[in-house]
């Protein structure tokens, strides 16, 4: 069984595109929470309200760090998509984290991030635009097989 993380942009289907395209392989998925409200607001939800805005974040953000880090430690494979809309600055620690273990790292983006995303790109083993080319790779990695 291959293990894989799911990380970056929230606000398209490219997860499931993955999951559904991969259906048939050996692989087991895992992702962050991908419901920006409760990504959010998980640490006051857990740990208390916070009337500043800044601890109000800062609490959602080391809770969410824990699934991240467990995820990414535990993937055989992390796959990083950068979208279109947003700055995922997210994302890019990451991709960051899962280099300096060490991880085989997937990035998807299109091409008018090709240069921002130098270095991160720099550091991945495959980088491609679609989910349907992550797919390709999972089923090569896993049978050997080049798509026909």
């Amino acid at each position: 069984m291959l293990n894989v993380y799911l990380s970056g942009e929230i606000h398209t289907d490219w997860r499931e595109q993955i999951i559904e395209g991969a259906a048939e392989l050996a692989v087991s998925f895992s992702a962050p929470v991908t419901d920006h409200a409760s990504s959010d607001d998980c640490g006051v939800a857990i740990m208390g309200t916070e009337a500043d805005k800044f601890w109000h974040d800062n609490k959602g953000a080391k809770l969410n760090a824990i699934r991240t880090r467990k995820g990414i430690e535990e993937a055989d494979v992390v796959v990083v998509r950068f979208g279109d809309k947003y700055k995922q600055w997210n994302a890019a620690f990451d991709a960051g984290y899962a280099a300096a273990l060490g991880k085989s790292l997937i990035i998807l983006h299109r091409d008018e991030h090709q240069h921002a995303l130098k270095e991160v790109d720099a550091a991945a083993l495959a980088v491609v635009k679609e989910p349907a080319q992550v797919v390709q790779i999972l089923n090569y990695v896993l049978t050997g097989v080049i798509p026909a």
